[in-house]
């Protein structure tokens, strides 16, 4: 029988609205819960709508799960992309929610949660009920649910494999809390080639198998449509690191990340996208991932940190919606719909190569970069095949600027910098998503030698925050026609608070210029 809850008021004639027009871009930001069935969906479910009288609308799936709801077979609300609502935001309980979504209950627990936020257990515990409807467990469960339907789906795992790497501390656990988010056992879901998911809602049927040595799982991961392929591809081409990315004779990418049991590797296939993905009215797109992988257990830990470098939580209409007003955005975001914002894959790793790469041409940043993992490798983290391991901060940090200098090819002022941001984040400095963004800025201010660029930049990519600016960039400032950062930041006011994602569809822009006025 469903519960109450303490979760947020919603505007309920608003929501209630928007489910009865089965309106799509409500999809992931509230659920309708019927009271009268005990199942919740998205408000775009085709099914017929309830009575007002028999409705609630609650602000995540956790909250539907907490409140006694279980989702719906029809419409699969579990199914959905992420959403990026909550990156919008530096408070405590967007903070708390991007930890959540990296895994961070299952690393160091609720009290670690607590501890790395500065807050008491019952503190974070009332705040997440109150906002969401769903306590950091309940949200952590949720998304470990969600996460094993999906791999279920999607290979052939067997089921107690699955478990563990859907992050489940056992097999009875992993059925008990299956059966309440859905309604069913594990074992009576459909599995790859008995009738799976369709592939246009993120499953492809392929499956996907472990080795005795490394684990390999072939997923497509779901993003909300449109997805600027050609565009994004070509971002990670241009951005590619010798020894952590490589780009495939078959047009693929292939990405070292890190992950707690070592270097796993993304590979992506942009050929297996389809290839109206940038125009296509279907509500999800999937995109082709193998994953390489230490141990089954770093299966979540590998996925999110493909979400969040391929940016697949993003809702491009959501977006196009706030900058469409602007004549010059409008061109872009028509030339390239679904474009995305991608992330860092290692907070740390990022900060240190943005240093490198300060008034450095892309190539010769991206040379930097590779020696910098080379010379400096995370040797507890492990290799990959073929790829090298992040560099270690704390390698930087103990070497000597004059070494630094004669083994990265820098001057010694870069050097310096780099040396002192290394020992920064050896320190403590957290530059991660779920980071107080406003302190980081601060901290990386006060090193010398970093400045505003640099530390919008990190903020964008690393942080994780889509309003980042980075005004004194020469491109944006050629885009904008302007001479100076305050003209920049005025002229972009409108943008808030995706002033990120302006950035990029006017770098992709430059980019793209640049590429056809090379000779061939």
């Amino acid at each position: 029988m469903p519960t109450e809850t303490a979760a947020p008021a919603l505007d309920f004639d608003a929501c209630y609205r928007a489910a009865s027009g089965r309106d799509g871009r409500w999809d992931g930001r509230v659920y309708l819960c019927v009271t009268s069935t005990g199942i919740y969906c998205r408000p775009s479910c085709p099914a017929r709508k309830p009575r007002p009288e028999n409705c609630r609308f609650l602000p995540s799936a956790a909250a539907c799960v907490a409140a006694g709801f279980r989702a719906c077979k029809r419409c699969r609300p579990d199914a959905l992309p992420g959403t990026r609502d909550w990156d919008a935001r530096g408070d405590l309980v967007a903070r708390a929610v991007r930890r959540i979504r990296d895994g961070a209950v299952d690393a160091v627990g609720v009290a670690g949660l607590a501890a790395e936020l500065a807050v008491s257990e019952r503190h974070l515990r009332r705040m997440l009920l109150h906002e969401i409807g769903a306590t950091p467990l309940q949200l952590a469960r949720t998304r470990r649910a969600h996460a094993a339907r999906s791999l279920i789906e999607q290979t052939d795992l067997p089921l107690a494999d699955i478990a563990f790497a859907a992050g489940f501390g056992s097999v009875r656990q992993f059925g008990d809390s299956m059966r309440e988010e859905f309604g069913i056992a594990p074992s009576r879901l459909p599995r790859p080639g008995a009738g799976g998911a369709d592939p246009a809602d993120g499953a492809d049927g392929s499956g996907g198998a472990a080795s005795d040595e490394r684990p390999r799982l072939a997923l497509r991961l779901r993003t909300r449509a449109p997805f600027a392929v050609s565009a994004i591809r070509a971002f990670l081409v241009a951005h590619a690191v010798p020894g952590r990315d490589r780009v495939d004779a078959d047009g693929a990418t292939a990405h070292a990340i890190d992950v707690p049991g070592g270097t796993a590797v993304a590979r992506i296939d942009w050929g297996g996208v389809p290839s109206d993905a940038g125009r296509t009215a279907a509500a999800t797109v999937g995109i082709p991932i193998l994953l390489s992988l230490p141990g089954l257990s770093d299966t979540m830990p590998a996925i999110q940190a493909v979400r969040r470098l391929l940016d697949l939580d993003a809702d491009p209409a959501q977006v196009a919606d706030a900058l469409d007003g602007d004549p010059l955005l409008r061109a872009l975001l028509a030339a390239r719909p679904g474009l995305r914002l991608p992330g860092a894959r290692d907070a740390a790793e990022f900060a240190l190569g943005t240093v490198l790469g300060q008034q450095v041409s892309l190539a010769a940043a991206r040379t930097l970069q590779g020696r910098l993992a080379a010379a400096f490798p995370d040797e507890a983290a492990g290799a990959a095949p073929g790829f090298h391991p992040r560099p270690s901060a704390e390698r930087v940090a103990g070497t000597g600027a004059d070494e630094l200098r004669a083994r990265l090819g820098l001057t010694r002022a870069r050097a310096e910098t780099l040396r002192a941001l290394a020992a920064a984040i050896a320190g403590g400095l957290d530059l991660g998503p779920g980071a107080d963004r406003e302190r980081a800025r601060r901290e990386l201010l006060a090193i010398r030698g970093i400045g505003p660029w640099t530390v919008e930049l990190i903020a964008m990519r690393a942080l994780g925050d889509p309003d980042a600016f980075p005004a004194g960039d020469l491109i944006l400032r050629r885009a904008l026609d302007v001479r100076g950062d305050r003209e920049a930041v005025r002229l972009a006011e409108p943008w808030r608070p995706f002033r990120g994602y302006a950035t990029q569809h006017l770098w992709a822009d430059f980019l793209e210029s640049a590429a056809r006025k090379e000779p061939r």
